[in-house]
């Protein structure tokens, strides 16, 4: 029987419950980035042990986790036989803080965390930087290291290869295209072809260094987002048979 984990978003996770199943066995690590998972812990944050209000308890845990930099050893510990990459939550921007990274999650903006001493400084490293991309393929570099010199190199490693769509059937069932720049939150707008870009550089990218891994994706015609998608509109919340498409290929898999 497969044990999963999944190193994303959730483009991912969301298969499960839309194609109808469960799994027996999943580790979900999310609002992260390859740089933020493999810098230090950021030093004097203090995290509350119940949520703050407005935040989920997972999506509080995940949040800390990225703080306390948690997610790699219980990747390890879970001992997956399959690891499903997708970089979605790529889309955040990044904080340059006490000599560390951490991502800048709209979960961290709400938190209140923001506020103490252990961010001030705190620098954004923008997303569709320069900057962004040399520390993102040097993390690229150490997850591939990572992987080889664990037993995560016995797993089936997995990259689900996603696009924003740039068009979207409303409640009617009728085709509307997103205007060029959405909103990943609050105050944090987003061109759509500059992270669609993105993620052409990244994907390849990440396969150049694991040849091991196989690439599911869905077709281009089926990247279309759903304004009755579960968690609402966002280029990046599909029609459901995208999310059947990349279940099969997955399935093929041993998933």
């Amino acid at each position: 029987m497969s044990k999963v984990a999944i190193v994303g978003s959730c483009i991912t996770r969301d298969l499960w419950p839309i194609v109808g199943a469960e799994p027996s066995d999943l580790l979900y690590i999310s609002r992260t980035s390859l740089p933020s998972l493999f810098a230090r812990p950021l030093e004097g944050v203090e995290t509350a042990q119940e949520p703050p209000h407005g935040l989920g308890v997972f999506t509080h845990r995940a949040m800390v986790n990225d703080l306390k930099k948690r997610a790699l050893a219980a990747l390890v510990a879970y001992q997956p036989t399959h690891i499903i990459f997708d970089f979605i939550d790529e889309r955040l921007d990044l904080f340059c803080v006490g000599g560390t990274i951490v991502t800048h999650s709209w979960e961290l903006d709400v938190s209140g965390y923001l506020a103490q001493p252990a961010f001030e400084g705190a620098a954004t490293i923008s997303r569709t930087s320069t900057a962004c991309d040399l520390l993102w393929l040097q993390a690229a570099d150490e997850m591939a290291a990572f992987i080889q010199s664990t037993p995560l190199r016995d797993a089936v490693l997995i990259v689900h290869e996603a696009q924003w769509a740039t068009g979207y059937q409303d409640e009617a069932g009728e085709l509307r295209d997103f205007a060029d720049v959405v909103e990943i939150f609050q105050g944090k707008p987003a061109p759509i072809a500059e992270h669609n870009a993105m993620l052409d550089f990244y994907q390849p990218a990440f396969r150049a260094r694991l040849p091991q891994a196989v690439s599911v994706t869905a077709s281009p015609d089926l990247h279309l987002a759903s304004a009755q998608h579960r968690w609402g509109l966002s280029p990046f919340h599909y029609v459901d048979d995208y999310y059947r498409e990349v279940w099969s290929g997955l399935k093929a898999l041993g998933v």
